[in-house]
């Protein structure tokens, strides 16, 4: 049977391990939430929650991963076998498959939107008729599947190809040309007329403004852009061999993911102002406000093709990192060839995410279907998104702490000589702070 492959070199793995976390989080959901939430507050709170939850919580994987050289429901059994904490992995492999279902939904009309930017469809409209182009983009059942089928198919074709050859070869192409892309785009936009109170939006936190609900979103985005709470930096972690200093990559890749998000509010909040619009659009603000500014900047066509191809980079190093989780379980559990694992599961995400994919505006086509007068983007969305990642996260941190003990995980950590100045710190944080943050944040999803 096929080996489970390894990562051919640090930068490789860190690149790969950032990629799964950069996505849609990071330049869809981290601006509107800014703009929600108040700007600089919101980006100063965030980046706190990233040092004190999302860090611990990560080496938390890694470490697990690592030490047991499984994937999530193979790394709970090797540590304590014949109990239930298996179950824990298996959430986590399951929550990959269904979150890769809606993800490739979004990830899908980056592609769509591209196509729409470079033809013109955006020149010289108002937010009233962008809101209209994205009702009809939405509401055409088979582009809307075909988009879907699209973009999980560029998934299954890198991750079938393997670790080395397959995740970390297209990894060290996309990140680069991700990065590249970001700062041009923040070169562009910081010098448009006006960009300079986008900038006072984004840096002068005003303190007046805080308050609990900010708190909370930040410490979900931290969840959710840092891939947390399935398995899929356990399963990465599975990859490195001794040698690596799982500290230091973690920060590094910690570092990638925080600096993509606060890149996107340069290129988004100098282009919002400039054309003297509110910055609390939410979730709309990239689909349904941004081609809006696309459409009268100069050079905007060439602009917001390149930000909407960015999108879909970013949204293709997230799904190969969610299709590897449940892939890695196949290969180790059931000992199955990576290219069928890859082609069982991705078909698996396929047909779980037509529900999503029609939800939109394939309701008028299905109208005789109840099913689909659901809305199952955004029900999975906080289902899976939301309630199980911040479970996952929560059993983790608990089974790291409590269960296999801070003792070796720091052990493991600390493997080959490596040092961990911090590791007193740590060993409070997974043991008190993150459970009960990340408690605060669970029972907030249902309020």
């Amino acid at each position: 049977m096929e080996s489970r492959g390894n990562w051919g070199s640090r930068v490789g793995f860190i690149l790969a391990a950032a990629g799964s976390a950069i996505g849609l989080g990071n330049i869809w959901r981290f601006p509107y939430l800014t703009g929600k939430n108040g700007g600089a507050l919101f980006v100063l709170i965030y980046v706190g929650c990233v040092l004190v939850l999302g860090l611990p919580v990560m080496l938390a994987e890694l470490a697990l991963g690592r030490a047991t050289g499984k994937n999530p429901v193979g790394a709970f059994r090797a540590i304590r076998p014949g109990t239930k904490w298996h179950y824990t992995g298996y959430l986590g492999v399951v929550a990959a498959v269904m979150i890769l279902s809606f993800y490739s939904v979004v990830a899908g009309w980056t592609l769509g939107y591209c196509y729409k930017t470079l033809s013109g469809s955006f020149r010289l409209v108002g937010k009233s008729e962008v809101a209209v182009i994205f009702s009809r983009f939405i509401a055409s059942p088979w582009l809307q599947l075909l988009l879907l089928a699209l973009f999980i198919f560029l998934t299954i074709f890198i991750v079938s190809k393997g670790v080395s050859a397959g995740l970390e070869k297209f990894s060290m192409v996309l990140m680069p040309a991700l990065f590249l892309i970001l700062i041009l785009l923040m070169i562009y936009s910081l010098t448009l007329p006006g960009a300079e109170r986008g900038l006072a939006f984004y840096l002068k936190p005003d303190f007046t403004e805080i308050n609990g609900r900010v708190f909370l979103e930040a410490m979900g985005q931290a969840f959710f852009s840092l891939s947390l709470g399935m398995g899929t930096m356990l399963t990465y972690g599975s990859y490195l061999s001794k040698k690596e200093k799982l500290v230091s990559s973690a920060a590094w890749v910690a570092f990638l993911d925080t600096s993509v998000a606060l890149l996107a509010g340069f290129i988004i909040f100098p282009a919002l102002f400039s054309q003297n619009m509110a910055p609390d659009q939410g979730p709309g603000l990239v689909f349904a406000i941004l081609p809006v500014i696309f459409g009268k900047i100069p050079g905007g066509v060439i602009f917001g093709a390149f930000f909407f191809i960015l999108l879909a980079l970013a949204a293709l190093t997230s799904t190969i990192s969610l299709l590897e989780v449940p892939v890695a379980f196949l290969i180790d559990e059931k000992k199955w060839p990576r290219r069928r694992a890859s082609w069982l599961i991705g078909g698996l995400s396929l047909l779980f995410g037509i529900p999503s994919a029609l939800s939109g505006g394939g309701v008028k086509f299905f109208s005789r279907l109840p099913l689909f007068h659901v809305d199952f983007l955004s029900l999975w969305d906080k289902v899976w998104g939301n309630i199980a990642l911040s479970i996952g996260s929560l059993l983790i941190a608990f089974f790291v702490a409590y269960v296999w003990k801070t003792a070796k995980a720091l052990e493991e950590i600390t493997a080959g000589g490596a040092r961990f100045r911090l590791a007193r710190l740590w060993v409070i944080s997974i043991k008190y702070i993150c459970p009960l943050l990340i408690l605060v944040v669970l029972i907030s999803q249902f309020f």
